[in-house]
């Protein structure tokens, strides 16, 4: 990115606390309905207890939702885009998706929208929301998944044929600041229709609900006011302060309370009409009275009734502003939009070559902007629940999330999918700060460590996972992203931030003791782990214990723990360059590795290692009660994650650490003196040193099976099951049979809801660790060390040369073919081969491990954004 641009002094600025840019942004919700913040039933049922049918008429315990939306960082002042078609039976006011127990693969958005631009300031932010002109077929969408099986495709918006015409809406919302708390709004409607087609447009300002839940110094208002005889309204909010909204002359001004029509919920009686819904009944009966008889209230919306023509824009124009505006919509207005597009397009100008590969990243960063959103939990109360609304059942108190009162989460996060994921996954986050790190450094050190702190992190070190089970375990990546963070502000910026190191490092620390007592618990330095991020990679499910009773020592548990140890290691070392006093800790990090390493690796006659001699590769033991042992020998990257604990530590930086040093020689003579696994056998005084989780002969073994288009290696990545499992892998436990397959695309099982698959699609968090792995090796060894890429066709390059051709693979998914189409889109590759969809994309969760193409949650930047970190690293000056 350029430096010294208009954005960057803004982000300085805000940084600096010279002005709060980022007060402002696309903080609301997407999906607050169907999460577990909002549920209070007994039996711990988040879907049913608040489902899509209650939102538009229910208030809110922990947020708001809403479309195309904005809010202060709290979310106490909200802002978003209603529409309504004149046919649908409801107003749209959100996003709308299934269920997980609706799908036929787990809960998925149905509808089609796009995050065009963002800046990290979110100085200029534009989104695209796609409306058809006749009926949304809700139900249709609802009914024909219904039918469908585990083993059939999801029915989307696009397949129901309802844009096959043309008749639908493109519905632009861009936002642009004029100031840090003053906010040009531009809602542009296109009718790409071949007809004349009607349309009402509610730009709604509302206020959260915190009164029905709990005592507040005074409730906000939002209130009609006049300046030189044209109205406009002014938000008061005892939080936040007050705001003004000026707006364009509309049909009509509608006011009424954010507070639950308890009527139409719960079949009770209402103190009065004016609730939640009152838009929604008002626009779809044309029986305006009751939201037009007042002028004050806590949600508002100026009605556009427009009748647009065949090809025609209309344009709404709104301005949020603390300060009054004397001429909100002069010549000033459309100047600071041009300013603010042409500012983000020289933020965003990096001077690549490729200007598709530019617009892929551009498309994935502004993804990943507008999905920071206000994440509110506080766990205690949520269990102990509201007296001023009710009291919840006695069975929460040993439900969901119980052991975790200490948890409050009231922060602006970045969600894996706004809509399909609105809440954070410990490992998605780090992953996300990777990609953060390109254009905003600051944000992402901040939001990493915003999981270790004590509000966060629980007193014995654990990492909360995800709202559904905050003691699930996830992968321990939080070293590594902190890691490659501080690599990349060094790199783009040249601030070499060892006080981030150093807070990470500290907390860290404790979440690493908390690993090595809980997840080894037979101390051997072999870990279980279940879950650990990667759902159904096994032939049970892992997060709910192993039939029969046993244990489960786990590669991918092991492998995870030896990377912790390195990346801990690491960061050590770079502290320890100008303070000593971390040596001890270097050589701490490195023994605990050397331990791992050797448990993993083990030939000894007991043959307690989990490396198959027979079959060259590294499988999950399975331990019963009686003390028999058998390999489970599923061929996943669960087992080839090993190769990814690697570190190059180079001969100069060894030569100003000489304690480090002496440990490092003392480690080598000590264990091959006891005959144990020779971890650091090539090391040699002047040398660089190469520490890995596997010695180099299995390293060369595991890397051509990555890189075997008969096994892992797809024209599209690294698959995450091998493809000789397309023969099914059977196993007999404690009576039971337990099987796994092949399985490219959608998930054929119910493990985790089955709306993830890790049983064979490529899934960009993995192979972007599998490319770094590459590049350390080459650090190390240099050209010297080449293999066939890929396997088998006698073309031999160097481990640096082959993680640009993976990169290349993964980045090909996004990119237009010769014939103009992207595999992300194949299956709807008709649809957006037209000239009004070609230069959208969508950046799905994972992708088909045979043809590519796009599965799973379809706006998951989220950690498909990697992609623009792929783009950034093969770039010729790298």
């Amino acid at each position: 990115m350029n430096k010294n641009t208009a954005e960057d002094q803004r982000i300085e600025a805000n940084y600096s606390k010279e002005k709060d840019w980022l007060k402002w942004g696309p903080y609301l919700s997407e999906r607050q309905w169907g999460t577990v913040r909002e549920d209070y039933s007994a039996n711990g049922d988040a879907w049913n207890y608040f489902p899509h049918e209650h939102a538009r008429s229910r208030a809110y315990r922990w947020g708001e939702d809403g479309l195309a939306g904005i809010s202060d960082r709290y979310s106490n002042i909200c802002f978003g885009v209603s529409l309504w078609n004149g046919k649908d039976r409801i107003l749209k006011e959100r996003l709308f998706g299934l269920t997980g127990p609706q799908g036929n693969h787990g809960e998925d958005v149905k509808e089609l929208y796009y995050y065009l631009e963002n800046t990290p300031s979110h100085s200029y932010m534009k989104h695209l929301y796609k409306y058809p002109q006749q009926e949304f077929p809700y139900e249709k969408l609802v009914e024909e998944n219904a039918k469908r099986n585990r083993n059939e495709l999801e029915y989307e918006l696009l397949d129901t044929g309802i844009f096959d015409e043309k008749a639908y809406f493109d519905v632009v919302t861009e936002y642009g600041k004029a100031d840090n708390e003053d906010i040009l709004i531009k809602i542009s409607i296109s009718n790409k229709g071949k007809k004349k087609a009607p349309i009402h447009v509610l730009p709604t300002l509302w206020v959260r609900n915190y009164w029905s839940f709990r005592e507040m110094p005074e409730k906000p208002s939002i209130e009609k006011k006049k300046q030189n005889g044209v109205p406009y309204v002014r938000v008061k909010h005892c939080f936040v302060g007050e705001y003004n909204l000026y707006f364009e002359e509309a049909s009509e001004l509608l006011f009424t309370e954010n507070e639950t029509n308890r009527e139409a919920v719960f079949m009770a009686k209402n103190d009065s009409p004016y609730k939640k819904d009152l838009f929604h009944k008002a626009v779809t009966s044309g029986d305006y009275s009751l939201p037009t008889a007042i002028e004050k209230g806590t949600k508002f919306a100026p009605l556009y009734q427009l009748n647009i023509a065949a090809g025609a824009t209309e344009v709404v124009k709104l301005r949020l502003s603390k300060n009054a505006v004397k001429n909100p919509f002069n010549d000033d207005f459309d100047h600071i939009f041009k300013q603010r597009q042409e500012e983000c397009a020289i933020f965003y100008d990096n001077k690549l070559e490729d200007k598709e590969q530019q617009e892929i990243q551009k498309q994935a960063f502004a993804g990943l902007l507008w999905s920071k959103k206000y994440y509110n939990y506080d766990v205690e109360r949520w269990l102990d629940g509201d007296p001023k609304a009710s009291i919840p059942a006695q069975e929460r108190l040993s439900g969901r999330n119980n052991t975790w009162k200490t948890l409050r989460n009231h922060d602006i996060m970045l969600m894996p999918d706004a809509w399909e994921y609105p809440w954070y996954a410990a490992w998605d986050s780090a992953f996300h700060c990777v990609t953060m790190a390109l254009i905003d450094p600051h944000f992402a050190k901040e939001q990493l460590l915003l999981f270790t702190r004590e509000w966060y992190m629980a007193p014995n070190g654990q990492i909360p996972a995800y709202e559904w089970n905050f003691s699930d375990v996830n992968p321990p990546v939080q070293a590594w992203a902190t890691l490659r963070i501080y690599k990349i502000e060094k790199e783009k910026t040249g601030i070499a931030d060892r006080q981030f190191l150093k807070r990470m490092f500290n907390k860290l620390a404790l979440n690493f003791t908390w690993w090595v007592n809980r997840i080894d618990g037979s101390q051997n330095n072999v870990f279980e782990g279940g879950f650990l991020g990667l759902d159904n990679i096994g032939v049970f499910d892992r997060s709910h214990g192993v039939p029969g009773g046993g244990t489960l020592d786990q590669v991918d548990g092991t492998a995870w723990m030896a990377l912790y140890c390195l990346n801990m290691l690491e960061i050590s070392i770079e502290l320890a360059l100008e303070d000593e006093s971390y040596d001890d800790m270097a050589i701490k990090y490195f023994g605990h590795f050397i331990f791992i390493a050797e448990a993993l690796n083990k030939m000894s006659i007991e043959n307690k290692g989990i490396w198959d001699e027979q079959e060259s590769f590294f499988y999950d033991k399975l331990i019963l009660p009686n003390g028999n042992a058998t390999s489970i020998k599923v061929r996943s990257i669960a087992g080839m994650l090993s190769i990814a604990a690697v570190l190059c530590i180079k001969k100069e930086t060894l030569e100003k650490l000489p304690k480090f040093k002496r440990a490092v020689q003392w480690f080598k003579n000590h264990r091959m003196k006891r005959l144990k696994y020779p971890v650091v056998q090539e090391f040699a005084d002047g040398n660089d040193l190469l520490l890995s989780l596997v010695p180099k002969d299995r390293m060369k073994i595991l890397v051509n099976v990555l890189l075997d288009e008969k096994e892992f290696l797809s024209p599209f990545g690294i698959r995450s099951l091998s493809k000789i499992h397309e023969k099914p892998y059977y196993i007999g436990i404690n009576g039971d049979t337990f099987s796994i397959s092949y399985e490219p695309n959608e998930s054929t099982t119910p493990l985790f809801g089955g709306n993830s698959n890790w049983r064979g699609p490529v899934w960009f968090p993995m192979n972007y660790l599998f490319i770094q792995a590459l590049k350390e090796y080459h650090s190390y060894a240099g050209d010297s060390l080449k293999f066939e890429y890929p396997t088998g066709s006698k073309k031999r390059l160097t481990l640096q040369e082959i993680s640009i051709e993976i990169s290349k693979r993964l980045i090909a998914i996004f990119e237009k073919d010769e014939h103009g189409d992207r595999i992300v889109h194949a299956l709807h590759k008709e649809t957006y081969a037209r000239e009004d969809f070609k230069d959208l994309i969508l950046y799905y969760e994972y992708f088909d491990g045979d043809n590519g193409r796009g599965i799973g949650a379809s706006h998951q930047t989220g950690w498909t954004s990697l992609v623009s970190n792929l783009i950034d690293e093969i770039q010729p000056d790298k």
